[in-house]
């Protein structure tokens, strides 16, 4: 019951009460109480005990009433703060929250320390868990979010997951921000940038890729140095490749895989110029020059060479030197696996 309408009622009933008594007994009533004489028809004393009941329940119901207010404004804001914690889990960028709760504060602190992964749409949410279910959804559908737009730019950490995911997303469909990544390196995860330089050395020539050889790794490099043909070579020049040659650590056995590729586009006088020069700078090429020397029949110069190395180096380059001294038909081929040359000589 509305309590305007519990207090109409009772000052109704009183009413009644009162007249009813006053046709019965129309007579006064006179109580002295401390020295003072109280004189009220019979009919006032009747309802004064209801008058009293009605102001005491009135107080109780205010009192009881503010009380609950408070609870409920209590469980409101839990309500919000936990839909913060949520948010917070949801984008994996859990949050510690205070309760004023205990009932809901013991169970919920547990989303300040935990991350959730929706596995599909929920129905019934609040507009915000929902709106950020969606977006999430949607950048493991493989799609690519605004987060500027979605006004969640300052939400999420270097690290997290989701922004990652959705970087790696806008790199499938966005080459500016290929580029751009390769630019800034330093503003982007790992993950992301090894993605960039995979996409990049998938599509790009060696022209556009030249400004990006110290961020580049070897795996990308390969990566591109494996689409050169003989249609396209991506523009690859002896000096481009000198400067991935001097940004990267490349191994023996790395040397060995670009000198098979260059000597199919470069001539002889330029490679051999190349890889003398590398071998200079780094022992590790010094397997690739003699292939080179070999697959070029330069006996002459690979015997200036070896004779230059110690007698225990090189063992098997030297086996096909003495060999094709008396069989010049024998090919570098068939004496020697050129990709695990590098596994049984000087490194």
């Amino acid at each position: 019951m509305r309590l305007a309408l519990y207090i109409f009622a009772t000052f109704a009933l009183m009413a009644i009460v009162a007249a009813f008594t006053y046709t019965v007994n129309p007579d006064h009533y006179t109580i002295e109480l401390m020295g003072i004489n109280f004189n009220f028809p019979v009919a006032v004393w009747i309802i004064l005990p209801m008058l009293i009941l009605l102001i005491f329940t009135l107080v109780h119901m205010f009192f009881y009433g503010l009380k609950n207010y408070f609870i409920l404004k209590k469980w409101q804001k839990d309500a919000n703060t936990l839909e913060d914690a949520l948010y917070w889990s949801l984008v994996n960028e859990p949050k510690e929250q205070k309760y004023g709760i205990d009932l809901i504060g013991n169970s919920a602190l547990l989303l300040g320390k935990a991350s959730l992964n929706i596995s599909d749409n929920v129905e019934g949410l609040t507009p915000r868990l929902a709106r950020v279910v969606n977006i999430i959804q949607k950048i493991k559908n493989g799609d690519y979010v605004d987060f500027k737009e979605e006004k969640m730019a300052k939400v999420f950490n270097a690290g997290n997951p989701i922004l990652i995911q959705n970087r790696l997303n806008r790199l499938e469909s966005d080459d500016k921000f290929v580029a751009d990544v390769l630019k800034s390196t330093s503003e982007y995860s790992k993950i992301v940038q090894a993605e960039a330089l995979e996409i990049f050395a998938r599509k790009e020539n060696f022209v556009k890729a030249q400004k990006y050889a110290k961020v580049f790794d070897i795996q990308s490099f390969f990566t591109m140095l494996e689409r050169v043909t003989a249609e396209d070579n991506l523009e690859l020049t002896p000096e481009i490749l000198t400067d991935f040659v001097k940004a990267l650590d490349l191994s023996c056995q790395d040397f060995i895989k670009i000198a098979s590729v260059t000597k199919k586009y470069f001539n002889p006088e330029e490679n051999l110029t190349l890889f003398r020069g590398y071998q200079l700078e780094n022992s590790k090429a010094q397997n690739a020059y003699l292939y080179l020397l070999f697959e070029y029949e330069l006996l002459e110069q690979v015997a200036l060479y070896l004779n230059e190395q110690e007698d225990h180096e090189f063992i098997k380059f030297r086996a096909l030197w003495d060999l094709k001294q008396e069989h010049t038909k024998y090919k570098l081929k068939d004496i020697i696996d050129i990709n695990s040359v590098c596994n049984e000589t000087r490194l």
